[in-house]
């Protein structure tokens, strides 16, 4: 996994060809509008680095977890166990408890930043909705063990969320991060997902960045995973990312999102 000079032309053509993919079989795919999800039903945000204009339904909660194994020279670098727990206040806002509970990187092993999430989203048809999500973290993770940033650090981020066809769905994310440490970061990111069988499989596939600036540098790639239903409130991923500059750090991760029902 050692990065080249070649890796980013190589990344811009990948994702091109990806994108050209993705509409040609988007066309073919049979309009129709997607069932709409119970209440209780499982809506993972993860794996991908982006999020959906979805909320939890009010008085609901689901817990979203993942382990993930990356580096930019070996995936044995880093490991980490991250956690969203996502609480449902109206149909309009969603508040959430994230970050990495447990980390281990070269330097040390611990509790790393951990934050909070306000979703704020509306439905604008039947098919597509808005969100805005800000959120901040706090240093609670180690920064000379480089398990934390050791600032407060703030994002705020638009979603755009729509389903194409009866087979595909898009979201959009893009904002600013890294707020609170110099100069602010830009994130974005294109998430796709199929359904397949009746929705209980899925596949993902996302082009994210992030620009550099005051609380990291420059980040780009690719990630790809699959999903299962389980039951209609839980749903098992896994997947990985492909880092496209020297920073951007390889993955491998599997997660499961688990809808607790009503608790409120």
């Amino acid at each position: 996994m050692i990065r080249d000079s070649g890796r980013p032309a190589r990344f811009r053509r990948v994702c091109r060809l990806i994108l050209v993919g993705l509409m040609i079989w988007k066309t073919r795919a049979a309009a129709g509008q997607a069932e709409t999800a119970s209440p209780g039903d499982a809506n993972p945000e993860r794996p991908t680095f982006a999020t959906h204009a979805y909320a939890v339904a009010p008085g609901f909660v689901e817990l979203e977890q993942g382990l993930s194994t990356r580096g930019t020279q070996s995936l044995q670098e880093a490991t980490s166990w991250d956690v969203n727990l996502k609480f449902g206040v109206t149909p309009f806002l969603q508040i959430a408890l994230f970050g990495p509970l447990y980390a281990r990187g070269p330097r040390g092993h611990g509790l790393g930043d951990l934050g909070t999430a306000w979703k704020l989203r509306t439905d604008v048809s039947r098919r597509t909705a808005l969100a805005l999500v800000s959120a901040v973290s706090v240093p609670t993770g180690s920064a000379s063990e480089q398990l934390g940033s050791g600032h407060v650090l703030g994002s705020f981020v638009g979603v755009l969320s729509t389903n194409l066809s009866a087979t595909w769905h898009l979201d959009v994310n893009a904002g600013p991060a890294g707020i609170g440490e110099g100069k602010p970061q830009w994130f974005f990111s294109l998430s796709w997902a199929a359904a397949i069988g009746s929705g209980r499989y899925g596949l993902t596939l996302e082009t994210f960045g992030l620009t550099a600036g005051g609380a990291g540098p420059e980040l780009a790639g690719v990630l790809g995973a699959a999903t299962f239903r389980a039951t209609h409130w839980a749903v098992v991923d896994a997947g990985g990312v492909y880092g496209a500059t020297g920073d951007t750090q390889d993955q491998l991760f599997i997660g499961l999102t688990t809808n607790f029902g009503r608790l409120f």
